[in-house]
């Protein structure tokens, strides 16, 4: 089923979901059942599976010099996603990425889920390559979020990179794009993300997830701002609560979010991790009441394939 049949389906009842990442390969995928089976008895409707983008790695060959290759750390996005599906029967969501893939990489990779009966889609531009200065798509890959939602949009339409197919089992993808409450990191302006978000609705994307934030009131400006520039289709927060001490310096400096001073003055008090943990638990779950009582349409859990917060907030809040 579609993200947005879950939506209308709910009535105006705030559903819970919440986003993994594929284990480093090489590992097994049972740590990851691990982290899902305790979130499953709030009857997530669907489940988000990030894509990683290559890197690369130097491999010591000897003699003082080394060999330059190109990887995967966590490959098998669409693997866990079928998995995922038959073992927990509950829609999943890849990512798709600009950055690392080819349109006919893309195009398989829809083809792939069209046959596994995988009907959502995330489109995501992606960020620049560690070495990078800023981003780069492949050859012949897509430039930016906008094109590849087109492209998932094409074929739904049945026109493929290089034929336009006449068939009756087209595929219907429902396409998720990313929205950014204090705009991306990239964009000159709050305004001008906003335009750039109106396009990716305007070629097709069906609704919006959020970036993390930490001031519910930035969400809702949000919104608001969002709706008078006509994007009309639904806008799900995107929540991560606070982990670690770490967190305090590299949320910030990677996502460029703020983070509210009551939060970081709370956080000043603990002791350690464990003290940091919970406080980012109660923050999450504050957070959480004030976006179900306005009506939000899911709560979107960054989980990092790590459960146990996620559980606590969601056992005070469903």
């Amino acid at each position: 089923m579609k993200v947005t049949e879950h939506i209308e389906n709910a009535k105006g009842k705030t559903l819970f979901s919440f986003e993994i990442i594929p284990p480093q390969k090489g590992k097994s995928i049972q740590e990851l059942y691990d982290n899902i089976d305790p979130l499953m008895e709030f009857k997530p409707p669907f489940i988000d599976v990030t894509t990683s983008r290559e890197e690369y790695i130097y491999i010591d060959k000897g003699n003082g010099l080394l060999d330059k290759k190109l990887t995967r750390m966590r490959p098998g996005t669409l693997g866990i996603c079928a998995s995922i599906k038959h073992k927990y029967n509950v829609d999943t969501v890849p990512h798709l990425l600009c950055g690392g893939f080819t349109q006919e990489e893309t195009e398989y990779m829809l083809v792939d889920c069209h046959y596994l009966g995988i009907n959502n889609v995330m489109a995501l531009r992606g960020d620049a390559m560690k070495h990078e200065q800023s981003f780069v798509p492949k050859d012949g890959g897509n430039h930016y979020a906008v094109d590849l939602v087109r492209q998932i949009n094409d074929l739904n339409c049945g026109k493929y990179l290089h034929e336009v197919m006449d068939i009756d089992n087209r595929a219907d993808f429902c396409i998720g794009v990313a929205g950014y409450p204090e705009k991306h990191l990239e964009s000159p302006s709050l305004q001008s993300d906003l335009r750039r978000l109106k396009e990716k609705v305007d070629a097709g994307a069906d609704y919006v997830v959020t970036q993390m934030f930490f001031d519910n009131a930035k969400y809702f400006a949000f919104v608001e701002k969002a709706r008078e520039m006509g994007i009309t289709v639904p806008i799900i927060p995107g929540i991560k609560p606070i982990a670690v001490q770490k967190h305090m310096q590299i949320l910030p400096q990677i996502f460029r979010i703020d983070l509210p001073e009551d939060l970081i003055h709370e956080v000043d008090k603990c002791k350690n991790n464990a003290e940091i943990k919970q406080v980012g638990i109660e923050w999450a779950i504050q957070q959480s009441k004030e976006l179900k009582a306005a009506g939000v349409p899911f709560l979107h859990y960054y989980s990092m394939g790590k459960s146990e917060n996620i559980r606590q907030i969601a056992s005070q809040v469903f």
